[in-house]
């Protein structure tokens, strides 16, 4: 996320409207990183606004997008907390960013390309009233290929698995604002995984709840869906979470096999997709 403009600023707070935490309904602080996402940014800013809990600031992190992006975030000027466009470093030194403006009990990262389904923050706060130990809330997304072809993603978080691998979609899930400052903020030196490590820095004392729904449609593509990214997180399994270095190296050969299949299996997942939806069409 690069660009020469100087910084621009925009948002509710400019104009001295701040969200408040109350202790019955805590503040949920949506932060969202982009760079030239002009294509989705109004879906995303809509799936935030339409939803049906009242305390959510959401604050957008702008790299400096030339292609229409602040254009967007203005003609929301009166209906989002605060934006702010001026070169970063990539997403991560954006989320860093954020978490100096967030001011909710609860934080959550909603990539610009994903949206929330309604009803999204409303059963994620309801599971932390039922959890109030939880540091980390997590549930399922739906995965969308330009192909057609989609999945679900997420299961529980234990440290068993996590150890291994990343079960846990990070994309809307919640972080207690107390996680950064017992742990800090991200590592700029990952690329792709430093969501991954900051959470593999708790082992697992992390106090992690989960619900079986799906509350976020999130888009294929970027960095994440990459070899670099296992690379990136077999080095933080390791470096962070204290695996073995040689089951490491195996588990990366794996998902490089796994990867190298992919379009094979979204092929096949397209033609199935497309083929339930016509056989829809059809009924009478």
């Amino acid at each position: 996320m690069q660009s020469d403009q100087a910084s621009q600023y925009g948002g509710k707070r400019l104009k001295g409207i701040i969200a408040e935490n109350s202790a019955q309904r805590p503040l949920l602080s949506v932060v969202t990183a982009v760079f030239n996402g002009q294509q989705h940014m109004a879906r995303c800013l809509d799936s935030v606004l339409i939803q049906d809990y009242p305390h959510i600031e959401h604050i957008v992190l702008d790299g400096g997008s030339n292609d229409g992006t602040v254009e967007v975030l203005r003609q929301y000027n009166d209906r989002i907390a605060f934006w702010k466009s001026e070169p970063d470093s990539g997403v991560y030194d954006a989320w860093n960013k954020s978490l100096a403006e967030a001011r909710g009990e609860w934080i959550c990262f909603l990539g610009s390309d994903d949206e929330f389904l309604p009803g999204a923050v409303s059963a994620y706060m309801a599971l932390a009233a039922k959890n109030p130990q939880a540091e980390y809330l997590s549930s399922k997304v739906r995965w969308v290929h330009p192909s057609g072809y989609s999945r679900s993603l997420g299961e529980p978080w234990t440290w068993r698995k996590f150890s291994k691998f990343m079960c846990v979609p990070h994309v809307g899930s919640m972080h207690r604002h107390t996680l950064f400052d017992r742990f800090g903020t991200y590592d700029t030196s990952y690329r792709s995984a430093a969501d991954y490590e900051f959470l593999l820095r708790a082992r697992h004392q992390l106090n992690a709840a989960y619900m079986p729904v799906t509350t976020v449609v999130m888009r294929a593509g970027g960095v994440s869906d990459s070899n670099a990214a296992f690379e990136e997180a077999a080095r933080a399994k390791v470096v962070t979470g204290g695996r073995n270095a040689t089951l490491a190296a195996m588990e990366l050969r794996i998902a490089n096999a796994k990867f190298v299949l992919r379009p094979l299996r979204r092929a096949f997942g397209s033609i199935a997709t497309r083929q339930f939806n016509q056989e829809r069409t059809d009924e009478p």
